[in-house]
């Protein structure tokens, strides 16, 4: 089924600690454009299954050392021109679902050099302002009105 181009469907992944300090990562490729997990689906995938497979993909984090949370929210937003080569022939838009995985500490990161070229640990307000993307920033701003065992 692969056609060789990216889903315009995504996953967001919002990682944070119980003390609310946020993982940002760098894109190699975008010096400056600090980010959480993104990700594509990937043929038949689920979208939980796209959520784990990014968060270990992108920080060497194994979703089941904290509590991965889908959110039941999308963003539908366009896809900057720079990047529509990878999509379809006529594909201008992407739908993004928003996930958390909440940790109880800092975990060690391990990122991948072709993605990102750096990480860091926030507070989720400097977070929010770090990030590039509206959609990123927004989910980072909802974390502290999450509740507890559902973020």
């Amino acid at each position: 089924m692969n056609s060789g181009h990216k889903q315009p469907v995504s996953v967001l992944v919002v990682i944070y600690t119980t003390a609310l300090d946020v993982l940002l990562l760098e894109r190699s490729a975008h010096p400056g454009f600090w980010q959480s997990v993104t990700g594509s689906r990937e043929d038949g995938e689920s979208l939980i299954n796209t959520a784990r497979r990014e968060v270990l993909e992108e920080t060497g984090i194994d979703t089941a050392s904290g509590q991965l949370s889908d959110w039941q929210m999308t963003n539908t937003f366009e896809i900057f021109t720079q990047w529509r080569q990878r999509y379809a022939p006529g594909v201008t838009h992407n739908v993004e679902h928003v996930f958390s995985l909440r940790l109880a500490d800092r975990p060690p990161v391990v990122t991948a050099p072709d993605e990102h070229r750096d990480w860091q640990w926030l507070p989720w307000r400097e977070a929010a302002e770090r990030c590039f993307s509206w959609s990123n920033r927004d989910a980072i701003l909802l974390l502290p009105k999450r509740p507890a065992s559902g973020a």
